[in-house]
């Protein structure tokens, strides 16, 4: 997770302004403002930060903030979107350096560790965005596309790392990501509440759990009487997962 540096002040960012282009000055002034509303909005709430105190923090004006984005929901949006793709990009590359199973496990592991480091702002932001998306309906298709594209990108993931094992995965990749992404999040909530009840590495070592349990059960097939019958809790289709049947009584 890359962290960048941004003027401090008024004067910084006008100082830097005038080393730039108009376009690169235009793209600094509006990541600082992202990044500013990130930082409220984490400590603030959605609706308890102004645009006020967003432009005193990023160091610009309002004119400057009008220049970027309509209005604050705008700039929801764009930080919704930067979000995503951010995290996005960081999972591909987890994907693209990760060579075998172990290796995976190795990058995911660094990956949560640097998260947990700013887990409690990180969780604190993802929550307000949630909220803003939960009181607003149109916002809500955003919100559930954004959480399917991190699932799909899990989703490849575990691809991945079935392959280098050498094994086939025991449901459907989309809905085992289903079952990560949910599990990554309850976690991460745990760990902020209760950080004497888990360690850095409990996302970690939860998937990784898991990985390991799911590739057994893939090299160790049902018996063929029962291989046609649908296992509890798996989807037969896509999004859809059955209720568990229940046994026929006796006569």
């Amino acid at each position: 997770m890359d962290t960048v540096s941004y003027p401090t002040t008024h004067q910084e960012a006008i100082a830097i302004t005038r080393r730039l282009n108009r376009q690169q000055s235009r793209e600094l002034t509006r990541e600082r403002l992202l990044q500013a509303a990130a930082e409220l909005f984490a400590e603030h709430g959605v609706n308890g930060t102004s645009v006020e105190q967003i432009v005193e923090r990023a160091g610009y004006t309002r004119g400057a903030f009008y220049g970027n984005f309509d209005g604050k929901h705008e700039l929801v949006l764009a930080l919704l979107e930067q979000r995503t793709q951010h995290e996005l990009e960081e999972m591909q590359e987890i994907d693209r350096d990760a060579g075998s199973f172990d290796s995976l496990m190795e990058h995911l592991r660094s990956w949560y560790r640097q998260r947990d480091e700013t887990l409690g702002s990180w969780l604190a932001l993802r929550t307000e965005l949630w909220l803003y998306g939960l009181r607003d309906p149109e916002l809500l298709p955003v919100l559930a596309d954004r959480e399917r594209r991190s699932r799909a990108a899990l989703a490849q993931a575990l691809e991945q790392g079935f392959a280098a094992r050498s094994v086939a995965p025991p449901a459907p990749v989309e809905f085992l990501a289903l079952v990560l992404h949910s599990l990554g999040d309850g976690l991460s909530i745990q760990r902020v509440l209760s950080p004497e009840d888990s360690d850095i590495d409990t996302v970690a070592n939860a998937i990784e759990l898991l990985m390991r349990s799911w590739s057994a059960l893939s090299r160790n097939p049902a018996p063929a009487e029962e291989a046609s019958r649908p296992s509890p809790g798996r989807p037969t289709t896509k999004g859809r997962t059955p209720s568990i049947e229940k046994p026929e009584k006796n006569p």
